[in-house]
């Protein structure tokens, strides 16, 4: 690494496990993209719809999985291109870390403790009897509320909440504004009148978890709601209250989860989609976008619309939902030619 941050093609291919293509002493001082990239820059191919706009690049050099289609070009060849991008962009931004220790503003109880090299933020608050891990960021605004857990290095960002009891494991990311341990959405409708029925249940966050800018997970009426361990939530999704969402799920931006229901693993929910409560979506499940799931589904299966249906089931229906216009125009005309062969169309 030289001392003004920059790498060589070599350097980066052995940080990432690739193989250089080229001149392997070319000097790069940061990633761009591909129509923004200048020769001390290193660009990202990953899909075809680009490859023309990859080839005009000015890039320096490719980060690509396969070579044949540059001919010519400084690469660094990786036969998995997206998580070594991911390595690259830590190495030219390497994340900052907070000093460690309890800014003046923040408040932190003395029943509370807080783990070796743990940093809390100004005007975060750690309640009574809660526990910091070793290492854990606590940003500005921060709450971790009585008796609640936050595990080693993980880190909560500016204004995040942590309610009463809950849990969250090591290595976790919560983004901007996230609420874990709000209460569920329990009432009980008695003679037109809505009362609250109390929600006494927690949440746990699996260790590994990622939560979006103001994701909301709902504590649970009795028991737990549950987040595995390895799963990716977007911004601005919500987890009712006793769902259990299985390792390594996806949740995107917008998806909604009713209570009681249960994720398998490795469950996929697309951007705005929803489940309703009390559902069992198998292992492997995925759900597209803006699709409402009503009943249970098998493992492995891809579902689609409102309510959800079997993928292959909907894009048919929606194929002939599309010539209904053509066929009624067909229908037409089939009438008139009746009407003049002098029979009648009903």
């Amino acid at each position: 690494m030289g001392g003004d941050g920059t790498y060589t093609l070599a350097e980066l291919a052995a940080r990432v496990g690739g193989t250089v293509v080229g001149d392997g002493e070319r000097v790069l001082a940061g990633i761009r993209p591909l129509d923004d990239a200048a020769p001390e820059h290193l660009s990202f191919y990953h899909n075809r719809r680009y490859l023309e706009s990859a080839r005009a690049s000015r890039a320096g050099a490719l980060l690509v999985a396969e070579p044949g289609q540059f001919p010519g070009r400084d690469l660094l060849v990786c036969r998995e291109p997206y998580p070594a991008f991911a390595k690259l962009l830590e190495i030219f931004h390497p994340q900052h870390r907070p000093p460690t220790g309890v800014h003046p503003s923040a408040v932190v109880a003395p029943s509370a403790r807080l783990g070796a090299g743990a940093s809390v933020g100004p005007t975060a608050v750690v309640g009574e009897r809660a526990v910091v891990g070793d290492r854990a960021v606590l940003g500005p605004g921060a709450i971790v509320g009585d008796d609640a857990e936050v595990g080693t290095d993980t880190w909560l960002h500016p204004h995040v909440v942590i309610e009463p009891r809950c849990r969250v494991g090591a290595r976790c990311i919560l983004h901007a504004g996230v609420v874990v341990g709000s209460d569920g959405y329990g009432f009980a409708t008695v003679g037109g009148t809505h009362h609250k029925v109390p929600q006494v249940g927690i949440v746990v966050v699996e260790d590994d978890v990622e939560l979006g800018a103001n994701v909301c997970v709902d504590r649970a009426t009795l028991g737990e709601t549950r987040i595995g361990r390895g799963t990716k939530v977007d911004n601005l999704v919500q987890v009712g209250h006793n769902v259990q969402v299985g390792e390594g799920c996806l949740l995107v931006a917008q998806a909604g989860i009713a209570g009681s229901t249960k994720l398998g693993r490795y469950v996929v929910m697309a951007g705005q989609s929803g489940a309703a409560g009390h559902l069992h979506l198998g292992d492997g499940t995925q759900v597209t976008a803006q699709s409402g799931v009503m009943t249970d589904t098998a493992a492995r299966e891809v579902v689609s619309g409102m309510p959800a249906r079997p993928q292959r089931e909907f894009l048919r229906a929606m194929a002939n939902l599309f010539q209904l216009d053509a066929l009624k125009r067909r229908v037409k005309g089939l009438e008139a030619a009746v009407a003049r062969l002098g029979g009648r169309a009903e």
